[in-house]
């Protein structure tokens, strides 16, 4: 049996592996994603939306384009209208879909053909399509690895790049001259008017730029955070052992990733065992009843009392370890009793400094895309060592 040394080493291992594929992917795909990019924002302008869906843990990657669209994580950029559709996608998509309109379908590394079926239809009508992975589309690519969560990961990198990129045009034409405040996110692109064409190949130079910062994020939590990874693993395994439960939650993105790793646990991938695990961010009705009753700090604290239980764990993702809501969920789960993790960017927050989380594993970034995506990674990471590691 491994040692706990060549565990954590092991973990530091599959972190930096992946580092590789992604790296690999972004550098063939960048300009092919730029062009995707414009037509995108061409579309946006027009009045088109972006319609996005997918089936069990593939659908929280349609919550998740669909909530970064809608309310963007950097100051002053523009609401796009955006949809999760996953519930029942080919209803939703018959009379709603429009020729302006982008789909964007998910799913496993082997392709779902219920989702395909839906993109071609669309793309029938002459909407806009992503395949991810597929092989037909205005969009589409072949999945870069058949490990399901490092296929997930590498999507979740994809759908932020294409956030950030579509911005970049929307503001080179109606300044006609710059990129106004996305400037800091292309560093390649200055002040001066450019043609259409230009800012696609500097825009791609940047999507590369942007999978080789996630790299050195994800080596720096290989590097601090593999030892812990492997910690949190073993105590939440032994809670499970007794008895209890994974009680998950988030906000915005996050709360996408929350549902995530819930759905990894009770829908594993072949060859994992299903674990006992819920995700407060995936209960709208409750969600809106409490913030609107007694206010958004307690929609989670609320749902705990209801549902903890001894042994169980509470699971904490939080890109800020600052939001209010998920200080008092951990508060509660302290006077409960309950093993408490976080998953935390920035210098993790007030739920660092004030010892909330049994074990705090920390992307220490100050840039909430790329925290996600790393703390992906984690959670994913966290799932293989309920298994004790065993696929690793």
């Amino acid at each position: 049996m491994p040692t706990d040394l060549e565990l954590a080493e092991q973990i530091g291992q599959r972190l930096l592996a992946r580092n590789q594929l992604i790296e690999s992917f972004f550098a063939a795909e960048s300009l092919r994603l730029a062009e995707a990019c414009r037509e995108m924002s061409e579309r946006f302008l027009r009045g088109g939306r972006l319609l996005a869906f997918g089936r069990g843990p593939y659908a929280t990657d349609a919550q998740h384009v669909s909530v970064e669209f809608v309310h963007p994580v950097i100051v002053g950029k523009r609401a796009l209208p955006a949809l999760d559709l996953s519930l029942a996608f080919e209803a939703w998509l018959k009379t709603l879909a429009q020729p302006d309109d982008i789909l964007m379908g998910f799913g496993p590394p082997e392709g779902d053909a219920e989702v395909w079926a839906a993109l071609d239809a669309a793309g029938a009508r002459h909407a806009m399509t992503f395949a991810l992975p597929g092989a037909g589309g205005s969009y589409f690519c072949s999945p870069a690895t058949h490990d399901p969560f490092v296929h997930q990961e590498l999507s979740e990198i994809l759908y932020h790049t294409l956030w950030e990129t579509v911005h970049v045009f929307f503001e080179h034409r109606e300044l006609g001259h710059d990129v106004g405040e996305a400037g800091f996110l292309y560093p390649f692109l200055g002040r001066d008017k450019q043609e259409t064409s230009d800012i696609v190949t500097q825009v791609a130079a940047s999507i590369r730029m942007k999978a080789q910062d996630d790299a050195l994020l994800r080596a720096q939590v290989a590097h601090e955070e593999s030892e812990k990874i492997r910690n949190a693993a073993a105590a939440i395994r032994e809670r499970i052992a007794r008895g209890g439960k994974l009680i998950i939650f988030g906000n915005g993105g996050s709360a996408t990733d929350a549902n995530d790793f819930a759905i990894d646990c009770v829908m594993p991938p072949a060859g994992f065992a299903a674990i006992p695990a819920i995700s407060l961010s995936m209960e709208p009705a409750n969600l809106s009843a409490i913030a609107n009753d007694v206010g958004t700090e307690l929609i989670f604290q609320r749902q705990l009392i209801a549902h903890a239980r001894p042994n169980d764990v509470a699971i904490a993702i939080s890109t800020s370890g600052g939001s209010k809501n998920i200080v008092i969920a951990l508060e509660e789960a302290r006077k409960r009793n309950l093993l408490t993790v976080a998953l935390l960017g920035y210098d993790g927050g007030e739920v660092l400094r004030r010892g909330l989380a049994d074990v705090p594993l920390i992307v220490r970034s100050d840039y909430i895309p790329r925290i996600q995506e790393v703390q992906a990674s984690i959670y994913h990471l966290l799932r293989e060592g309920l298994e004790g590691f065993a696929r690793a």
